[in-house]
């Protein structure tokens, strides 16, 4: 563990600033056809708003933090699309990765690049694919969590559980932290990943558990420090990108540096360990939040379509559905889609390739990406 102490205590950095930072990455595999490597789910619009995951999750942000307060982590394949739909944000506003290192490089190279930039500033990390309601829960929630991180802790929001989902972590909430600004943020006592329904049933039980939403506040320096104390080589290689990232040898050495960095998830990497040594806060989150992990998640948020009939991603006119109740269907390859007696389908028409399954099968449709991949259809991926 780092030397760092989190303390409530009235003397601690009140004026940091907070900025946010939105990974952008990963596949989405379990929304394939629709999306895929080279045009993952945070840039399409899923909900129908007319805006992709990635252009709501930073529209929901920037009233939080100001102009100029947003940073895009994504993959260099993605520059261009992150660039195109955000052109809000400054030049310097989107890193891209060489490649993929998962969460804790994605973001810890953020917060090394603006603790250079700007010294300690209060950062969060919001996934770019993920649904949350425009009501003031999410505000209020980050507000709350930027409290417990200005007192040192790092903190996390928990989102109240709706059912015993097998498909989420869980996040055991502890006592009060007592912060007079936000009295609602809590201890957190440990993470569980992914628990089965019995076990889920049983936390919700308690009425001390919700799920793990992945959105992490905390200064950037206690970061830092945890890194350096945790994992050295991977904070030591990411300081050193930092140091050249908007100078002109930065991409030489981001070249040479990231493809040795550690592979980890933030969660493993600072989250649990800090969070046993009684580092990390949580704050509970009263709003409605989704991942859009598969097609059944993503049919909720659509908008019902006829009676009771199936609902549609796109244009209503090119979707027939003659005695069908519940699903979904996607027709985004331009032309009519017909769908007759089959209840709870899932049909997403692209141009290049055709997914039919049902609802209860959605979490299965990563089997079928890994059988096309088997099968050396790499092109569709």
């Amino acid at each position: 563990m780092s030397a760092h102490t989190p303390s409530p205590a009235a003397d601690r950095p009140d004026a940091l600033p907070f900025r946010a930072v939105v990974p952008a990455g990963g596949a989405g595999t379990r929304l394939w056809p629709l999306s895929r490597a080279g045009a993952p789910k945070f840039l399409h619009d899923l909900t129908g708003t007319g805006r992709t995951l990635l252009q709501s999750t930073v529209d929901r942000l920037l009233p939080l933090t100001g102009p100029g307060g947003v940073v895009v982590v994504t993959g260099r394949r993605h520059e261009e699309a992150v660039r195109a739909q955000l052109p809000e944000l400054g030049a310097g506003a989107v890193l891209a990765e060489p490649s993929p290192r998962d969460s804790m490089a994605a973001i810890g190279l953020a917060a090394a690049v603006l603790a250079r930039r700007e010294g300690d500033v209060v950062i969060g990390s919001f996934a770019a694919d993920h649904v949350i309601d425009s009501g003031p829960g999410f505000a209020e929630a980050v507000r709350a969590g930027v409290e417990a991180a200005r007192a040192g802790y790092v903190a996390t929001i928990g989102i109240a559980a709706s059912e015993p989902s097998t498909a989420f972590g869980y996040v055991h909430m502890g006592e009060p932290l007592g912060l007079a600004d936000a009295p609602q943020v809590r201890h957190v006592v440990g993470f569980t990943e992914k628990p089965d329904a019995e076990t889920a049933a049983a936390y919700l039980a308690t009425g001390e558990y919700r799920w793990n939403a992945g959105m992490f506040i905390v200064r950037a320096q206690v970061l830092l420090d945890h890194l350096h104390a945790l994992l050295p080589v991977l904070h030591d290689g990411l300081q050193e990108i930092a140091a050249a990232w908007d100078g002109p040898d930065g991409p030489a050495v981001l070249e040479r540096v990231w493809p040795g960095l550690q592979r980890i998830a933030i969660d493993h990497a600072i989250a649990e360990p800090v969070a046993a040594a009684g580092g990390v806060a949580v704050v509970p989150g009263d709003f409605r939040w989704d991942d859009i992990g598969d097609f059944a998640a993503l049919t909720p948020l659509l908008a019902p379509g006829e009676g009771d009939g199936p609902r549609v991603l796109g244009r209503a006119q090119d979707v027939l559905a003659v005695d069908v109740r519940g699903g979904v269907v996607v027709p985004a390859a331009g032309r009519l889609v017909t769908v007759l007696g089959v209840d709870d389908v899932v049909v997403v028409d692209t141009p290049d390739a055709l997914l039919v399954t049902t609802r209860a099968h959605a979490q299965q449709v990563k089997s079928v990406v890994d059988a096309v991949r088997a099968a050396g259809h790499e092109g569709l991926l």
